[in-house]
């Protein structure tokens, strides 16, 4: 069996999570989104502004969701239109929830890391 890597568990930035979410809203821009998407490979559009920016407004109203499978359903419904989840798994191929989340600035909801609550490998 291996060892937990403990330095995952000690939190040099208390604005981060172990895994590096934001913890508050306050130290997200635009930049910071351009940033971590960079680093992944993705360049923003409008189409990822919309979802983007719907899950910091969603965040505001609500506050976080019980659980990543809620956040993904109602991403879901709200882009219906332009085609759901596969939409959003074009947007955000890591997951609309995972990586939506960590665009946004904003803390993951429980249970993003289960492949069918919005989180791709």
């Amino acid at each position: 069996m291996a060892d937990a890597d403990i330095n995952k568990y000690i939190r040099t930035d208390p604005s981060q999570d172990p895994e590096g979410y934001l913890q508050e809203l306050e130290p997200w821009d635009d930049t910071v989104a351009v940033e971590r998407a960079t680093k992944q490979g993705l360049t923003l559009n409008d189409d990822h502004w919309n979802v983007i920016l719907y899950l910091r407004d969603r965040y505001r109203r609500e506050g976080h969701p019980k659980s990543g499978r809620v956040l993904a359903d109602e991403l879901e419904e709200r882009f219906e239109d332009k085609g759901g989840r596969r939409y959003l798994y074009q947007l955000f191929p890591h997951g609309p929830v995972n990586q939506g989340c960590e665009l946004a600035g904003l803390p993951k909801p429980a249970y993003t890391t289960d492949p069918s609550f919005g989180y791709a490998e």
